[in-house]
């Protein structure tokens, strides 16, 4: 085999099919702009050919890279029933789980529109169809130096097939063990080469059946007295209302009502969820280029997606009406307030979803003097969407059905009066008159151009310095258009403003590749690496990133390699440019009757900030701002890596490495409430603290009263990030045959959030939610693959290390996760020298994922751990 690509979570070769022989030509790597034939960079990168993604029998790329050791925390999942933040139905990955912003997908090395129903912050990866899907290359390093922004996890880059000849054709079904969850997937690639170029066009078609979440989970789980009984929710179908003398009763049916018990009347809402949500995906690609001279080639590149997906969610709840004594409808003769009420008769609401994606690439790329090589191109990309929800609550209409003035129990009125008071009370005409379907419109936009050139400068006594300049612009534009009764905040549905906005940037770089000492006692091969690049944005300023790397082949087969660097991400446009609203936040003022104060540093911050001696907070409802931050500033990031890479000369084809990580993050955009601000900051000797800004808070000259909080996110947060990840594979024969063991795992030494100046260090090691995710200390996945010229068998194992509940008291049940491991299958079969067919499972051995006493509704992760149970499929292939 000509080369090998080291993976510090699964190691892969070149793309090779069965009984081929790989050859390497010179090749881009993720990681570097340079063009050089030594497909092993300085950086530790994961490689996935297209033989090892068909032995997963994954036809998504998101799977694919969510079973990787380096994936962690909160991701999107396509069919996840809690991803939010208008990404529903769409797919990403979370390098590190330090979030989807903060890892660059790429593809062919440029960048992708962002993805979802408006002002998302990252791509959607399914926009690309798996038929012409060549490999997919996964940086785990910071490389803001080479790519520009977002890259600071890492690098995802997936490379399209470049010689595809012919027709081929690929469908495959699935359905979990429990007969539900069906999955249809159909491929169709077709390619043409000639003398001068050719022409590739592939489409993908996927379709999923929703899984009841009461299938897997019949219900809210609560282990509070030892053992785990159902819990519902406090918002009940009939009703849960505080009298006028302050007694809390819970109305069943007609006018009965009783004293209200969780443990009678909570409300179980799974019956109403989806485990797994259906998706319909149409997804094109065509890619082309043709050799316009002997020095100059015309590329272009296509892609088109169209997606419906829809979730179900629970019967929406109304919160804090009253209802007068002189209500017919109160049986109380007092005046009561609704505490909360389940709308059981509307039915669930449906969240939909519709999206169409472009994405467009022209370029050319040729040959200057002597090795030099150019590129130049650009591409634009438009995603468009309509999201929404059936069964919305009017808030306002519901006033009105409780207002006698106004309405009317006469059939067919204009303004019907309501019932609330029980279960089922609620009469045809009252839903029809409170009850909307919500519609929101969105996009995102991205103009990418970019020159790059790459060749030796001269020649050192080691070998040739390579070189490798270019200058980008980029332009992200993302608006969103939520539904009036969303904007005005009459929904029962959390209030949205609209966002508009665009980030605009130009770039220029340089990268060198030095090798500095070869052939001598302990250096075969020394080569340092670096790259600078020069950001200017329009918003925030110019910023300089640097990076150094180290690689250092000793000999006896072993390698080190090194690498430092800088990193940064850009606010989001929903970030910067989210819509302002104003409300009134309940909190204490510190300064209030400070004179009296014992604690010295406040006593004198106030008394600096000139408030009266006598100053009482008049009421504790303050003025808050909450939304987007036009002051925010790019995070920064510095990544360190420190690795090994032993290939005994003693063991043929056994590959082992080893990769210390070390992330540090600086200015973390984070949401800080208003109350926290105002605390912290007047409990800092002479307020020197960013919350003291008068972006923060202001206050009254005269009176001392606080006039304004912001709850506004803030650049104040830092993230401190160190790990480990090992990784193994050995080729050998086996019977005759060609087996392929591989080995990653990946452990979490430290993952501590500091949410602001002088906060409490948060520390998510080993632990599973608090907002952020899953953050087990040891992840792994480890795979045999057996081929033969008629045949290839694939088995793998996915393990997720234990882990602790970050919202649960240790004594609580369900605490403590334990192992977990999730066994998969492949076996294929070449029918003919054209067809071949394949089965396999996933979670063979129906894997049962753990309680987790913080997570309702699934009673689990579901962005760490399996809820689906075991499935299996069958795929066909043909090709003409």
């Amino acid at each position: 085999m000509a080369a090998t690509a080291i993976a510090g979570g699964v190691l892969a070769a070149p793309v090779t099919g069965w009984g081929q022989e790989a050859s390497v030509d010179e090749l881009i790597v993720t990681g570097s702009r340079i063009r050089r034939a030594d497909i092993e960079g300085v950086g530790p990168v994961t490689v996935l050919d297209e033989k090892q993604i068909a032995n997963t029998g994954i036809v998504s790329v998101e799977n694919l890279l969510q079973r990787l050791p380096a994936s962690a925390g909160a991701a999107g999942n396509q069919t996840n029933a809690y991803w939010t933040g208008r990404g529903w139905g769409t797919a990403q990955v979370n390098l590190r789980g330090l979030g989807i912003n903060r890892t660059l997908t790429l593809l062919n090395g440029r960048r992708l529109v962002n993805g979802g129903t408006g002002a998302n912050s990252a791509p959607d990866l399914n926009t690309i169809p798996t038929a012409i899907i060549g490999r997919i290359e996964v940086l785990k390093d910071g490389a803001s130096a080479v790519y520009g922004a977002d890259a600071v996890a890492g690098v995802v880059n997936i490379i399209t097939k470049t010689d595809l000849e012919g027709f081929a054709v690929a469908g495959r079904y699935g359905l979990s063990g429990e007969g539900d969850g069906g999955d249809l997937t159909l491929d169709a690639s077709y390619g043409v080469r000639g003398d001068r170029g050719g022409l590739a066009f592939a489409v993908s078609y996927q379709t999923t059946d929703a899984v009841n979440m009461a299938k897997r989970a019949p219900c809210p789980l609560s282990g509070a007295t030892g053992a785990l009984v159902c819990l519902g929710s406090g918002s009940t179908a009939g009703g849960r209302v505080s009298l006028a003398n302050g007694q809390t009763v819970n109305f069943t049916t007609g006018n009965a009502y009783e004293p209200y018990s969780a443990a009678a009347h909570g409300f179980n809402g799974n019956p109403y969820l989806n485990a797994v949500n259906p998706i319909d995906r149409l997804t094109t690609g065509l890619f082309g280029d043709y050799e316009l001279t002997d020095s100059i080639t015309l590329f272009g590149e296509f892609l088109y997606t169209h997606r419906q997906t829809t979730q179900l969610s629970s019967p929406g709840t109304l919160a804090g009406f009253a209802v007068a004594a002189s209500n017919p409808t109160n049986p109380t003769g007092g005046a009561i307030n609704i505490i909360q009420r389940r709308l059981v008769e509307g039915g669930p609401r449906n969240a939909f979803q519709e999206t169409n994606t472009y994405q467009a690439t022209l370029g050319a790329r040729g040959d200057l003097i002597a090795d030099w090589t150019w590129e130049a191109a650009v591409n634009y990309g438009r995603n468009t969407g309509v999201d929404g929800f059936t069964n919305i609550a009017n808030k306002q209409h519901v006033t009105n059905t409780l207002n006698t003035a106004v309405c009317s129990f006469a059939a067919g009125a204009a303004i019907p009066c309501g019932d609330y008071l029980g279960a089922g009370d609620l009469t045809p005409d009252v839903l029809r008159y409170i009850m909307a379907t919500t519609r929101d419109y969105g996009g995102n936009e991205t103009v990418n151009a970019n020159f790059d050139a790459t060749g030796s400068l001269f020649n050192l006594p080691a070998g040739a310095l390579q070189a490798a300049v270019g200058v980008m612009y980029r332009k992200d534009h993302g608006w969103r258009s939520p539904d009036n009764l969303i904007v005005l905040g009459i929904a029962n549905s959390n209030q949205q403003s609209p966002i508009d906005g665009e980030i605009e940037a130009i770039e220029g770089y340089a990268e060198v590749s030095a090798p500095l000492l070869k052939d001598l006692p302990l250096i075969e091969m020394l080569r340092v690496d670096g790259a600078v690049r020069y950001s200017d944005y329009e918003r925030f300023g110019s910023d300089t990133n640097y990076k150094i790397g180290l690689d250092w082949t000793l000999g006896f087969g072993l390698r080190a390699r090194a690498t430092w660097g800088t990193a940064f991400r850009v606010p989001s446009v929903a970030e910067l440019f989210g819509g302002l609203s104003q409300g009134l936040l309940t909190t204490s003022d510190p300064c209030s009757r400070y004179a009296t104060s014992t604690n010295a540093v406040v006593v004198a911050n106030c008394r600096a900030s000139g408030v009266p001696a006598n100053y009482i907070q008049p009421n504790n409802n303050i003025l808050t701002t909450t939304g987007g931050n036009l002051n925010l500033t790019p995070e920064t990031a510095e990544t360190l890596t420190l690795g090994l890479v032993y290939e005994p000369t003693f063991v043929p084809r056994l590959s082992l490495t080893v990769d210390y990580f070390d992330i540090k993050i600086d200015d973390a955009i984070r949401s800080i409430t208003g109350s926290t601000k105002l605390s912290v900051c007047y409990n800092t000797p002479n307020m020197n603290h960013p919350f003291c800004s008068p972006q923060n808070f202001t206050r009254s000259n005269v009176t001392g009263e606080v006039g304004f909080l912001s709850s506004q996110q803030v650049n104040v947060g830092s993230e401190t990030m160190k790990g480990v990840d090992a990784a193994a594979r050995y080729s050998f024969d086996l019977a005759g045959r060609t087996a392929m063991f591989d080995a990653g795992v990946t452990y979490l030494d430290d993952y501590t959030i500091v949410p602001f100046p002088g906060g409490a260090p948060i520390l998510y090691k080993g632990h599973i939610g608090g907002g952020n995710g899953g953050y087990p200390k040891w992840r792994g996945l480890t795979s045999l693959t057996v081929d033969d010229p008629k045949w290839s068998a694939t088995y793998s194992i996915q393990w997720i290390g234990r882990a602790t509940d970050f919202n649960a008291a240790p004594t609580a049940l369900g605490y403590r996760t334990p192992n977990v491991f999730y066994h998969n299958a492949q076996f294929s079969y070449r029918l003919t020298e054209k067809a071949i067919i394949a089965v396999g499972g996933d979670n063979i051995w129906d894997k049962k994922a753990p309680y987790l006493p913080s997570y309702t509704d699934a009673n689990t992760d579901t962005m760490t751990y399996d809820l689906m149970g075991r499935r299996g499929y069958v795929r066909m292939t043909y090709a003409f």
